[in-house]
């Protein structure tokens, strides 16, 4: 019992440090109201953008969540997904993360299995972190600074776990003989990263680099124990190192998350662990997940990237609904690949003619209009990134195309009267499919033909639009998909989508942009010292993929999210750019 009620008092006292910092909650706590709310809290518009919206420190209760696809994985060697890097704080730990909570302090990055940030070596070629004591698995084992560094070691197989970030891969000084854990076990890689002792994890790089303490927050450097390694299969059961533990598991159906007794809040002041339990239903029919959403049946929409077209329209003119809704603008991109490999996009002026052809007043409602959907963007870098400048290569009469300097630039490909090429989408998102079949009748005025084909959102990059094989094999064109800053600045956001360098065989992000001028710019801006001309040399990577026209800017987006009916501490985090899910309770 009194274990039971120091973990307690430990949990209540986290989440009190949490609101503190936050400045309070962003709802007045009373009686339940007579709302669509649903909860103790006085629902308003954009009510968890700057506070922490029906603030509680209440134990206990089950969070219902439901996905509109398969996970990518629950493997963290093995995960991409915005949502996943934010609902994985439950079962992992890094060694560092977002700091919780709303506003603008959600960007920066705290200390979480590390004591403190890293420490950087003179030359900023070494980083050092100390972890925590007093660190525990799911079955009480101690956590150390060997199993971190053999977590990064594994994330390394691409082949083996190709959906996740391959920054390690290139930033350490892996040696030249190592393929990875399993195909080669026997290769030491301590020349990357070592375990100095039990709490010290040394990272090596290739290169000084400014950002560790950014890289290290992805779930790369979440614990495994080597013993428990089951490769390809640990995503059946992850091995928790967080507040909660994998209860069921089903693949591709569903999966429930209990309380990890072997966690001490004590050494978390990030997470305040408070449902007892998590359940969440995948394969939910997206626009079926919205309804659900409003009526209550399920508490929390696990992609986090807004709610679907269908529900805007029950939504925004109904004030009680819209009460329950925020609409931040978030620091990411929804964009089309025009993919250069495939005939004849091969030709950057055929590309151009996509540019123009494209009606992006079409492409902004596809995706639910200024206020679900986002800005319409004429540049890759989005709004909030350190830096970032708007510019517009391919200005077109009130944004809605240009069919005669589009048949103009193919004239100049030698295609006068168009070409036959395929656009991939995601199945399961209603917006990419609207945004597909937007596309197809643009581009058609100029006498380009799409063949559209969805895929699901699991395997899209494993498989289809981020496979070179399949995309060779199978002529594809163009690809929709989006991308949000690993962390807000130039590096954080650009770097995986438009460097050449992390193309591999599948998995994947970067499907298009294959410049040598862009990489050699890329390198520039990494290596800049001085933060104004960094910020103004990725504006100028920015520029120089704009003309090379290999990649389509749809828009820099926002969101509409729907707060869950009896969901209490509820908070939009930047850093994460969703509701921040470790923070949240139930009423």
């Amino acid at each position: 019992m009194r274990r039971k009620s120091a973990l307690a008092a430990a949990a209540t006292a986290a989440l009190a440090m949490v609101l503190s910092a936050c400045g309070g909650g962003g709802g007045t706590p009373q009686q339940p109201a007579q709302s669509a709310s649903g909860g103790g809290a006085q629902p308003a518009f954009n009510a968890s953008l700057t506070g922490v919206y029906n603030p509680s420190t209440k134990k206990g209760g089950t969070i219902k969540a439901a996905h509109s696809s398969d996970w990518d994985s629950l493997d963290p060697a093995d995960t991409y997904y915005g949502y996943s890097f934010n609902f994985g704080r439950l079962y992992w730990r890094t060694l560092t993360t977002y700091k919780t909570g709303p506003g603008p302090d959600g960007n920066q990055v705290v200390p979480d299995l590390a004591e403190g940030l890293g420490t950087p070596s003179e030359d900023g070629k070494t980083w050092t972190y100390k972890i925590r004591p007093g660190l525990k698995y799911e079955d009480g084992t101690p956590i150390t600074a060997k199993d971190v560094a053999y977590a990064v070691a594994r994330s390394y197989d691409k082949e083996t776990f190709p959906h996740g970030p391959s920054y390690l891969n290139e930033l350490l000084a892996w040696p030249k003989d190592f393929k990875g854990v399993y195909k080669t076990p026997d290769v030491d890689y301590k020349s990357a990263v070592e375990a100095t002792d039990d709490t010290t994890v040394v990272f090596h790089l290739v290169k000084p680099f400014a950002s560790m303490d950014y890289i290290v927050q992805m779930p790369m450097t979440a614990p495994v124990p080597k013993d428990k390694d089951t490769g390809a299969k640990y995503r059946e059961h992850v091995i928790s190192s967080g507040p909660y533990k994998f209860e069921t598991n089903e693949i591709g159906k569903r999966f429930t998350l209990v309380r990890n007794d072997q966690w001490d809040p004590a050494t978390d002041p990030n997470r305040p662990a408070l449902p007892d339990k998590w359940e969440v239903q995948l394969n939910v029919n997206a626009d079926d997940l919205d309804n659900q959403l409003m009526s209550g049946s399920i508490q929390l929409d696990i992609p986090g990237t807004g709610m679907q077209p269908a529900a805007l329209g029950k939504v925004l003119p109904d004030p009680a609904l819209k009460a329950r809704t925020d609409n931040p603008t978030i620091q990411r991109l929804w964009f089309i690949s025009v993919i250069p490999d495939t005939k004849p996009l091969d030709n950057v002026e055929c590309r151009k003619a996509v540019m123009f052809a494209a009606d992006r007043v079409a492409n902004q409602t596809a995706f639910g209009g200024p206020v679900a959907g986002g800005e319409i963007a004429t540049n890759v870098m989005p709004p909030g990134i350190v830096g970032q400048e708007k510019f517009d290569l391919y200005q077109t009469p009130e944004n809605k195309g240009d069919v005669e300097k589009a048949k103009q630039a193919l004239a100049a490909c030698g295609q006068p009267n168009g070409f036959e090429t395929t656009m991939t989408f995601r199945a399961d998102r209603p917006r990419e499919k609207a945004l597909a079949e937007a596309m197809q009748q643009a581009l058609s005025k100029a006498g380009i033909k799409l063949t559209l084909k969805g895929f699901p959102a699991s395997s899209y990059f494993s498989d289809y639009a981020g496979n070179v094989d399949y995309v060779k094999k199978n002529g594809i064109g163009l690809a929709t998909h989006g991308w949000g800053s690993d962390w807000p600045d130039g590096y954080g956001f650009m770097q995986a989508i438009v460097d050449s360098r992390t193309i591999r065989p599948a998995g994947n992000y970067n499907l298009s942009v294959k410049n040598a001028e862009v990489d050699k710019l890329v390198d520039q801006a990494a290596a800049e010292l001085d933060a104004a001309a960094r910020a103004k040399l990725w504006v100028d990577v920015d520029k120089k993929v704009m003309e090379d026209a290999s990649l389509l800017p749809v828009v820099w987006a926002k969101s509409l999210l729907m707060r869950g009916q009896g969901v209490t501490n509820i908070a939009y985090n930047e850093g994460q750019q969703m509701f921040d899910y470790v923070l949240l309770g139930v009423e």
